[in-house]
């Protein structure tokens, strides 16, 4: 997708997020995140935000501090929605005007450094507005199918390899991933050292073990743990889905 697209996705998700959360309580829980309030929630992508305003302003090297760190001073309960709305608006506004020769510290694969800022930052909003709408009771909002397929891409061909994740497979198996929507398949191999993603046509795929088929934003709720499989087909060993969404943890670097 296109730079242009990822920025937009971040303000409208922002919108849609910063709308969730005003007016809710902040010690409310989130059933997405278990661990978490409401507050918790809100501090944690607003302080993304902020952290990633950074590199894009112009920071060129891993910034070794926690959240805490970043933002200073964490906002008052009845300021979260504004402080949450005013990051993702400064974040929004240092991506448009970056030049797309920016050069700063990045942490996945991407053709520019400020195509991995815009990309990372739309799916990290998206995933947290549904944080946000669950906790408070709201419809979770759709997307587009080819925005949807693009977060699946980069969880599973960007997040899933790399050598921190959990996810361990000893004899190895495979997990086909196909969206009915939109044209994007994937092919994952998990094995004693980690996880090798092949984006694939599904027929390619060679009896994988586990063949999991929906539309792009279902499986996009489903593999970032933000709802269960029953809008998904799953065909052979459903151990080996089970195995996937137990290993995927991801951390916001």
């Amino acid at each position: 997708m296109e730079i242009p697209v990822h920025i937009a996705a971040v303000r409208e998700e922002g919108a849609l997020l910063a709308a969730a959360v005003a007016g809710a309580d902040p010690d409310g829980t989130v059933p997405t995140c278990p661990e978490w309030t409401v507050r918790d929630l809100v501090r944690h992508i607003g302080g993304v935000h902020r952290w990633a305003t950074g590199f894009v302003r112009g920071r060129t090297g891993p910034l070794d501090a926690d959240l805490d760190e970043v933002v200073g001073t964490w906002p008052a309960d009845a300021e979260l929605a504004a402080w949450l709305a005013q990051g993702c608006a400064d974040l929004v506004a240092a991506l448009a005007t970056a030049p797309d020769d920016l050069q700063c510290w990045t942490f996945l694969p991407a053709p520019s450094p400020r195509a991995m800022w815009a990309r990372r930052q739309a799916h990290e909003t998206a995933i947290h507005r549904v944080d946000a709408q669950l906790a408070v009771g709201h419809p979770v909002s759709p997307w587009a199918p080819a925005f949807a397929a693009d977060g699946v891409d980069e969880l599973v061909s960007l997040f899933v390899p790399r050598r921190s994740t959990a996810l361990r497979a000893d004899p190895p198996v495979t997990l086909a991933v196909d969206c009915t929507d939109v044209d994007a398949s994937w092919l994952l191999c998990l094995d004693g050292h980690g996880v090798t993603t092949t984006r694939t046509a599904i027929d390619d795929a060679g009896g994988a073990a586990c063949t999991v088929r929906g539309q792009a934003g279902d499986l996009y709720l489903a593999l970032w743990n933000r709802a269960g499989a029953d809008e998904l087909t799953i065909t052979g060993d459903r151990a080996v889905l089970e195995q996937f969404s137990e290993g995927v943890r991801i951390r916001w670097s």
